[in-house]
């Protein structure tokens, strides 16, 4: 009997009269086709012969396990070793080529190579740059540190030129300046780490002055125009807004002659009507006092007071208010040094003595001991003229004379 397998062989009761080969169907093997061929496997639960397909590329042998799996090449895997492993890309008729990553990721793309997941701060098709806000190194060699740029003060990002050891930022915002950005640049000054533009109101130059402002407090620093103030805000001594209100003007007190309807023969006319006449030039301007007070053009008298500006005007009036000052504060301790003789001298003790014809009478006063004994000096023994015509008061411890 030929005996061939009824799943591997063309027929079962054919074969080979001498060798007793049955004909085989394709993927079977042995004398009676009971067997799977190479490049094939059994199915599990069927025992038929399914092609193994290994990719001649891929494998590195046409055979595959009793699971269909092929023995793939290095680089290569797959149930049929027909695709890159991990850490490899484009699979070609060899082999697959390994990332280059710059050992700082294990995958790329399988058909691109382009790396996936860089680490360490880098970025690029193979991880070769680094990140925006980092820079390369050369000590650790070829590592990405972050750059010293606040993303404030500048783009926060950085490069480091050729023999140098420390970063630039690339690019620093309007106020700023240095290396790293980390200072305020001319016209701008430090609040609270920010840089902030100084505020002087349009009046300082800075071609003439090294900073428009402290660095520290944003004063202004150069006042121009006669202005002063914090932010040169405001007018010097002596000068004023002008009716625009955009410049400052020089402010003078003219003093005009003294006008001729006021003039009189009383003692204090003179300085009545000088003093009349500064009030009004200080209020009024020359033309309007010369409205006011029309003089003459062939007049040749001369003024009470020649033109002085403001800040002499201010400079008499100080002294003459010092003055008076001083001369009440004298007038005060005067009175105040009378009153403390007046007290003493009314504080001290006195007698009163009081000659009459037939008697004498003596008596004592003093506020601060009104209770004193005075019977003492009351003695009419004892009482005597002396020689030279006077009156002798005899008491047992003081004599007394008058």
């Amino acid at each position: 009997l030929c005996n061939c397998s009824s799943v591997g062989s063309a027929s079962v009761a054919e074969c080979n009269r001498t060798t007793g080969q049955c004909r085989c169907l394709s993927g079977y093997v042995g004398l009676r086709c009971e067997s799977c061929a190479h490049g094939f496997y059994p199915e599990q639960g069927t025992h038929l012969c399914q092609p193994c397909a290994c990719s001649p590329s891929g494998s590195s042998s046409a055979q595959c396990d009793h699971s269909g799996k092929c023995q793939c090449k290095v680089g290569v895997t797959g149930l049929k070793c027909d695709r890159c492993s991990e850490g490899y890309y484009r699979f070609n008729e060899t082999t697959c080529e390994p990332c280059q990553c710059n050992n700082r990721s294990q995958t790329c793309n399988s058909s691109t190579g382009t790396c996936l997941n860089c680490q360490e701060n880098t970025e690029g098709n193979h991880c070769e740059l680094c990140k925006e806000g980092f820079y390369r190194t050369a000590h650790p060699a070829h590592t990405c540190q972050r750059c010293p740029c606040s993303i404030v003060a500048s783009t926060g990002t950085c490069r480091i030129q050729p023999g140098e050891a420390a970063p630039r930022c690339d690019r620093c915002r309007t106020g700023y300046t240095g290396l790293n950005c980390n200072q305020c640049e001319q016209g701008y000054y430090n609040s609270d780490s920010i840089c902030v533009r100084c505020k002087c109101n349009g009046n300082v130059d800075p071609a003439r002055s090294p900073g428009v402002c402290r660095p520290e407090s944003g004063e202004c620093i150069g006042c121009l125009y006669h202005t002063a103030g914090f932010h040169c805000e405001r007018c010097e001594e002596g000068y004023a807004r002008d009716p625009e209100g955009t410049n400052c003007t020089r402010t003078e007190a003219t003093l005009g002659p003294e006008p001729r309807e006021f003039t009189t023969s009383a003692p204090n006319a003179t300085k009545a009507t000088s003093f009349s006449t500064a009030v009004l030039n200080s209020t009024l301007s020359p033309t309007t006092l010369q409205t006011v007070f029309p003089i003459s053009p062939s007049d040749n008298s001369t003024s009470t007071f020649a033109d002085v500006s403001w800040t002499q005007f201010n400079i008499i009036i100080l002294t003459v208010i010092t003055i008076v000052v001083v001369l009440l504060m004298g007038f005060v301790g005067a009175v105040y040094m009378y009153r403390e003789y007046q007290n003493r001298k009314l504080n001290a003790p006195f007698w009163t003595i009081e000659l009459k014809e037939d008697n004498i009478s003596f008596s004592s006063y003093h506020d601060s001991i009104p209770n004193a004994d005075v019977s003492g000096l009351l003695e009419d023994d004892g009482n005597e003229v002396a020689p030279n015509g006077q009156l002798t008061l005899t008491t047992p411890m003081h004599n007394y004379k008058a």
